[in-house]
């Protein structure tokens, strides 16, 4: 065997597996020791567990992570120090000390009343005989512990900014003591820096008076714990503080007798609206009752975010589930002839009352489940929606103990938050459902928030019979084609957590002549291609008798364009869509129906009557049979308001510049924020390539004004580091700041003559960026003309600050007297 030769950088360490002491020189260790290694020889370690420093001997080296240390005393009496920040090691150590008491809460001794009142050493398991006070006290003392553990991990990473990580360092000692005093232990007393005072180097005086603020600290927060109400107010205090919030689900188990393979769409319901608000969470389930990806079995996580507090002040919000079976037809069919599969059949839904949870009103916890009984369709054609609206009602619904476990937890914060505060649940394999439509609180594109997503509903539609005797099985085929009518590949996503498909097919209700699917999807086209693509629905009458099945045709078609022809996106809202009928290949040919009117609401089409009539292409309109869909574009990159695009492609048509300027006021705050650094630039580049005149000058100031004023809204006040960064990084009109200081100045002279001069109120709240902008501007023409015009420049601000005095110093009342206001 080699000798044993002392360890020079392997000095310290953790356990990371226990070691049972099977020889005499063996030393027994336990996961999350640590060791101070003397010696090493072949895959081995000869030390001594910190714990235990009397006690030596020898363990495998594969057993050990190594730490980085510092080694005072080299030799016979040396001793390591690991090299981590005080604060790790500070939790590391609390973390060790608690968890022995953690422990002792879950093995409890009590008395056995009948063995006449001797007392035996009784082990109890915590849903025995634990009491409800050790219970509480248990729970409270492992979160902690996994919070602690997180922050840990946070600290670990040296990837916090200093602010970040000075208030995630007052959260831990906060923690730290506070777990201390209710698990009755010593108070550690700290200074400003929420470093543990030396008492060496602390007087007495300042030690009690640092123990007595701690103490209060301590117990106004036990205090407030304790009272139902004050927990209910500092859950409120939570909520209001966070402009988003985010709702954890976790399905621990379906059980439910389908015989078939089923899709489960989960998602958040508005009763009071009587809609969806949120994606689906998709989830496939195998007919042998387990999720047809095996990997996700145990693991089906799913977050919703972009929660807001318009959201969580709902009158009443529910988890709702769709369960839609795939197979046949009819389930009692037999199998005595060849029957159609694959088809969309509603099998039943699921609800639940998640108000109190969302609202804060009761404590979420993600080890707690609920039991969501699974309410099954009375007749093949049961509309699921319907069947959701009665449910939530209270209408009783055998649900003969079919249904999900699920857990659920709220968050507080975006996304981005969410997964820094909570890796152990929001993990790369937690399946993210965003909500229908923007959050709140708009974050910049660099946070996460750049989208390009259309979200479908179809709504109903009404078909007749023709030439059948009962009323057709309707489904609807939906598909993205280009202007040669090719379907455009993988763009369409039931939900979230399901991969990208070609086609959707609805639903399948049993001979209903009005139909009602609210099925929601999420088209993705890539942003240079949605100019150029139109959806288009076929209709198919479905056949439980795969022969018959096969022979059916399409019957009807309707399509609608993504992009609208003055270059604006599809409006949000219902579009009610003309039905086409014809030979079935030429409802499939994109140049024998793009040409025609695709809504109802046109003018061509109002001019029409008749039941049917013929157009061009051999196409027919039917006006018995009816459609309608809903549409909702949640898109940074395209926008529906033809005045902002008129702005952003200004030099298409010039001519309708003053308008654009004019009416970019009117336009959504959202449109403009998603566009911010697009419109600052085509707002600069207007002043610029008019340099000659002042024509554009105060529509172009009083635009950068109220865009500035609109970063200054809560809204979107996360977007003043993108307005910094612009101006810092992009912006480059070299002579904006000789245009931007005539306009300021000719606001205050006319407010100080006690002319009306309204711009002038907004621009004193916009000042500051102003500046900023002039500032900017005057250093890059200095840099490229060599300091040129510098005199001028500041004649210029001397004009404007002598015009400021003016004002100031004017007696008049009415509009002068409210600028010196402002």
């Amino acid at each position: 065997m080699a000798p044993w030769l002392p360890t020079k950088d392997e000095k310290y360490g953790v356990v990371v597996w226990n070691f049972p002491r099977t020889r005499e020189h063996h030393l027994p260790l336990q996961v999350g020791e640590t060791v101070h290694i003397l010696e090493a020889s072949e895959g081995w370690y000869h030390g001594y567990s910190l714990r235990n420093r009397a006690a030596r001997g020898i363990f495998p080296a594969s057993l050990i992570h190594l730490k980085s240390a510092v080694v005072e005393h080299r030799g016979v009496e040396e001793t390591v120090v690991p090299a981590e920040m005080p604060m790790v090691q500070e939790i590391t150590t609390t973390l060790r000390e608690w968890v022995t008491i953690w422990k002792q809460l879950y093995v409890v001794r009590t008395q056995d009343l009948q063995g006449g009142g001797g007392l035996v050493g009784r082990a109890v398991t915590l849903h025995g005989c634990l009491q409800t006070g050790q219970l509480q006290r248990y729970q409270q003392v492992k979160g902690m512990m996994y919070e602690l553990m997180e922050q840990r991990s946070q600290l670990l990473s040296g990837t916090l900014p200093t602010d970040e990580l000075l208030q995630l360092k007052k959260e831990v000692t906060g923690k730290i003591d506070y777990g201390n005093k209710i698990l009755m232990l010593d108070l550690v007393v700290r200074d400003k820096d929420e470093n543990i005072l030396d008492p060496d180097r602390t007087s007495v005086i300042s030690l009690f008076q640092a123990h007595k603020k701690a103490a209060q600290t301590v117990t106004q927060r036990i205090q407030e714990e304790m009272s139902p109400q004050q927990s209910v107010l500092g859950r409120s205090a939570r909520q209001a503080a966070s402009p988003s919030h985010s709702l954890y689900l976790c399905v621990r188990n379906f059980v439910c007798n389908i015989g078939e393979e089923a899709q489960l769409f989960m998602a958040l319901y508005d009763p009071s609206e009587q809609r969806m608000i949120s994606e689906n969470y998709v989830i496939r389930w195998a007919s042998t009752g387990v999720p047809q990806d095996i990997e996700l079995l145990n693991n089906l996580k799913a977050i919703f975010t972009d929660l807001g507090s318009k959201d969580l002040k709902r009158e009443r919000l529910f988890l709702v589930c769709q369960i839609i079976r795939v197979g046949r037809m009819d389930l009692r069919e037999s199998y005595s002839r060849k029957l159609s599969t694959g088809l969309r059949r509603p099998f039943g839904i699921s609800v639940m009352d998640i108000t109190d949870i969302t609202k804060g009103k009761c404590e979420s916890d993600e080890d707690k489940q609920y039991f969501i009984p699974v309410h099954l369709a009375a007749a093949d054609n049961d509309f699921l929606h319907n069947m959701i609206r009665k449910a939530v009602e209270g209408k009783d619904i055998n649900h003969k103990g079919q249904g999900f476990w699920v857990s659920l937890k709220m968050l507080w914060g975006d996304l981005s938050q969410v997964r820094k505060d909570h890796p152990h649940l929001v993990d790369r394999s937690t399946v993210v459902a965003r909500k229908l439509g923007y959050p709140e609180v708009i974050m910049p594109g660099k946070q996460g928030d750049i989208r390009n997503d259309i979200y479908l509903t179809l709504v109903q539609g009404e078909f007749d019979k023709g030439n059948k005797k009962t009323q057709k099985n309707v489904e609807v085929t939906v598909c993205v084609c280009d202007e040669l009518g090719s379907v455009v590949q993988n763009v369409i996503y039931h939900g979230a957590g399901d991969k990208p498909v070609s086609e959707y097919r609805s639903v399948v209700y049993y001979q209903q002549r009005h139909q009602r699917w609210m099925e929601t999807v999420k088209i993705a086209v890539p942003i240079e291609d949605v100019h150029k693509t139109h959806l288009r629905f076929t209709f198919r009458h479905r056949s439980s008798s795969d022969y018959k099945d096969k022979s059916e045709r399409v019957f009807s078609m309707a399509f609608v364009k993504l992009m609208q022809p003055d270059g604006t996106t599809l409006r949000d809202g219902e579009h009610d869509l003309v039905l086409y009928k014809g030979d079935s290949r030429r409802l499939e040919d994109a140049g024998a129906y793009l040409s025609l009117p695709s809504t109802r609401n046109t003018s061509q089409m109002k001019m029409l009557t008749g039941s049917s009539f013929r157009m061009s292409g051999g196409l027919t309109v039917s006006t018995r049979d009816s459609f309608q869909i809903s549409t909702l574009v949640c898109s940074t990159k395209l926008t529906q308001n033809v005045n902002l695009l008129g702005l952003l492609k200004w030099r298409s048509k010039p001519k309708l510049l003053t308008g654009n300027l004019q009416n970019l006021m009117n336009v959504d705050g959202g449109e403009v924020i998603k566009f911010l650094q697009d419109t600052l630039d085509a707002l600069f580049s207007i002043m610029m390539e008019h340099s000659d005149t002042d024509f554009y000058d105060m529509l172009v100031f009083d635009a950068l004004v109220f865009i500035v004023g609109l970063v200054a809204d809560k809204k979107f006040q996360h977007f003043n580091t993108v307005l910094e960064a612009y101006i810092r990084q992009h912006f480059s009109a070299t002579l904006a700041y000789k245009k931007l200081i005539a306009v300021l100045t000719q606001y205050v002279d006319l407010a100080s003559q006690g002319e009306p001069c309204e711009p002038l109120v907004r621009t004193f709240k916009a000042l500051e960026y102003i500046f900023k902008f002039v500032v900017r501007s005057r250093h890059l023409f200095a840099q490229l003309y060599e300091g040129k015009e510098t005199a001028e420049f500041q004649c210029s601000l001397q004009r404007f600050f002598l015009a400021l005095n003016e004002l100031m110093k004017s007696p008049l009342e009415g509009p002068t007297l409210l600028a010196q206001v402002r």
